[in-house]
């Protein structure tokens, strides 16, 4: 007998074990743990089990391997962890951008053809530009609609031509829709008829934010686990919003007042998140 499971936004499909391997797969946990997890998951399984709760007793069973693993694992609900407004998400951005070889700046004002815009992330390299709008939302259960995209692509009609630096290549051709949950179907068509880019968890199927995140090595501090919730929003408040950041300026953490084992657990974890050895 198949299990349903109940996503985050209530609705109901089988249980798909496949998807629970890929998900550990990707947060670098090993064939033989993975197999361990999925065997004690599937014993503590019942119809109806919330996916919200599939999670966390993988990610309890995988932390208990390799806190490292268990850091990638999470790293869905880590973004949800930037909270509460949606300028830490906006400044994450921006560096994950500035790892893929742009140039960002974050909270730009520009004035378009009628009115002034305040843009979440402007980004342009040499070859190319675009600007962002980042729909940042608490709850996996909340989606980014058509209305959202409707309005950021009267914003881009207004903005089209606009430079967002000197050169000749910055005139702004390319507007991004970026969120940390999901988009509605309805969004998704609309975007594309219209030419505006969308970019979610796992939109589109390939070099989606998920994938971006993991290839660019870019974490945000939430996903530590040897820091307490506290702990990383003192250092959010600090603007050290991604682990590559806080690597680059070790001296934040201690204004946390934490032990010295603790200090070298946490640049450890981040080391290895980064691979940065």
């Amino acid at each position: 007998m198949s299990i349903v499971v109940t996503k985050a936004d209530g609705s109901r499909e089988r249980f798909k074990e496949t998807k629970l391997r890929k998900s550990l797969k990707r947060s670098g946990a090993t064939d033989e743990e993975v197999k361990e997890i999925v065997d004690k998951v599937n014993k503590i399984l019942y119809d109806g089990i919330r996916t919200g709760e599939i999670y966390r007793r993988a990610f309890e069973f995988l932390r208990a391997n390799e806190v490292t693993s268990a850091a990638r694992y999470s790293l869905r609900r880590a973004l949800f962890g930037l909270g509460p407004t949606g300028f830490p998400f906006e400044d994450f951005l921006a560096e994950l951008f500035e790892a893929e070889g742009y140039k960002s700046r974050t909270r730009v004002a520009l004035t378009g053809h009628c009115v002034e815009h305040e843009l979440d992330v402007a980004s342009y390299n040499a070859e190319h530009s675009f600007v962002c709008e980042a729909k940042f939302h608490a709850r996996p259960s909340i989606k980014s609609d058509l209305q959202v995209v409707m309005y950021c692509y009267a914003r881009f009609l207004d903005l089209r031509g606009r430079k967002i630096c000197k050169e000749d290549h910055c005139g702004i051709d390319n507007f991004v829709v970026v969120t940390n949950t999901k988009f509605t179907r309805t969004a998704e068509d609309y975007a594309k008829c219209v030419g505006v880019e969308l970019l979610s968890w796992d939109y589109p199927k390939k070099n989606n934010l998920h994938d971006r995140i993991q290839r660019a090595q870019i974490y945000p501090i939430s996903t530590l686990q040897q820091l307490s919730m506290s702990d990383k929003r003192a250092l959010i408040k600090r603007g050290i919003i991604t682990c590559r950041s806080l690597l680059k300026n070790e001296s934040q953490l201690r204004h946390l007042h934490i032990s010295e084992k603790k200090f070298e657990a946490v640049i450890s974890e981040a080391r290895q998140l980064c691979h940065d050895q």
